[in-house]
């Protein structure tokens, strides 16, 4: 999404061009084959042609999700040229290193001043969404939520197999159906696994999805939150509230460390997502402010030091069973929170530290490249390489 927003705010700047050329740095050039980054920097310009320049060995100095757009004439001349970073969620930064599009909206750099501030004034979280966004933000969750619901419903009706050369089939829609035939606990497992699986491979197949807190960790929240209206009969409205919640964990994670899964691993961003639905499961559950602190806290303490490493660099393999599992995570995480009395040790800001010194202190390769952990211990077994068995797929 960072990229594809990145290159219409170029193409609106730009009148003067017979053609493009786009390099991407870093991570965005290791997976961008396998996320459609090319695809998502080409089509705005269309018809005009863009030449894609792909330079995974480079990384521009304020993130590794760095890009260049630059606008040619017809005699090769860069006449317009912009530096962009893709850091999460469809954020970008830009060349001095400030936000695109806006700042921020929270007064809040910590957890501790949300806490203080809901008891000094008798608040929930959601209503400090409502205090500093004002009232258009509830029209905007409405849709934000109607387009999760539409994405599990195109996952769970959808068969076949992923795009991309892994040959990834999709599970969603057999898994919904055994779902179907099972009672107690397994069901309920088995129908958290179905909705999170159903918008992560919405998401794998180029389909529509929301960032939560990013797209390669979109299935969590979702799923806990249809899971739960489902079960529960929670209104919209509440749902709405809990995504408020869920949001402003997001927000001081983002603040305070990273959702980019090129710059601290799949802890800033499947971690982030079981904190989010962990705070907005115990909200919608009746936990106190407390309580709900402690959900979110323990859903990201508990992905500390998870790495990125998707294979063959597509949002596949691990990436669609890792939302699955955290889905779970995070409703027992608030089922946890829920039987003590919201007080604890270690504190969601701690956490957060923890998290962002984890991924300054993690190997390149471990975040985003798809050059370490499982993606290249599955290249060396497809290859045979270094004693691996060459043992298919």
């Amino acid at each position: 999404m960072g990229p594809r927003f990145a290159a219409e705010a170029f193409n609106a700047s730009t009148t003067a061009a017979a053609r493009l050329r786009v390099t991407l740095y870093g991570s965005l050039a290791a997976t961008g084959r396998g996320h459609l980054t090319d695809v998502a920097v080409s089509e705005p310009f269309s018809p005009m042609p863009v030449e894609i320049v792909w330079a995974p060995e480079q990384s521009l100095p304020r993130h590794p999700n760095g890009m260049k757009f630059e606008a040619l004439d017809a005699s090769g001349n860069i006449v317009a040229s912009r530096i962009m970073y893709s850091v999460g969620g469809g954020a970008l930064l830009d060349e001095d290193g400030k936000p695109d599009g806006g700042g921020e909206v929270y007064p809040y750099t910590s957890m501790r001043e949300i806490l203080e501030q809901t008891e000094r004034e008798g608040l929930l979280l959601w209503q400090l969404a409502d205090l500093h966004e004002g009232r258009e933000i509830w029209p905007y969750l409405v849709g934000v939520w109607v387009a999760m619901k539409k994405a599990i419903e195109t996952g769970l009706n959808t068969e076949g197999r992923l795009p991309g050369s892994l040959n990834v089939p999709r599970k969603a829609s057999a898994y919904y159906a055994r779902a179907q035939s099972m009672a107690g606990h397994s069901g309920e497992t088995a129908l958290l696994f179905a909705y999170a699986l159903a918008v992560s491979e919405t998401n794998a197949s180029g389909g529509e999805v929301v960032t939560a807190p990013t797209c390669g960790a979109c299935g969590v929240l979702p799923a806990v939150l249809f899971f739960l209206q489902r079960q529960l009969q929670f209104s919209d409205e509440k749902i709405c509230r809990a995504l408020a919640t869920a949001g402003m964990i997001g927000n001081i994670v983002k603040r305070n460390a990273s959702i980019s899964g090129a710059e601290v691993g799949c802890q800033g961003e499947v971690g982030t997502a079981c904190a989010m639905a962990g705070a907005a499961a115990a909200q919608l559950l009746g936990g106190s402010v407390r309580q709900i602190e402690y959900a979110a806290e323990m859903g990201l303490e508990h992905h500390l030091g998870l790495t990125c490493d998707p294979i063959g660099g597509y949002v596949q393999i691990p990436c669609i069973e890792r939302n699955a599992i955290a889905a779970v995570r995070a409703v027992d995480c608030a089922t946890y929170a829920l039987l003590s009395d919201g007080h604890h040790i270690v504190s969601f800001d701690e956490v957060v530290r923890s998290m962002w010194e984890t991924g300054c202190d993690m190997k390149s390769s471990y975040r985003e490249t798809a050059q370490g952990g499982l993606a290249k211990i599955y290249l060396l077994r497809k290859t045979g390489a270094n004693g691996f068995p060459g043992m298919g797929s």
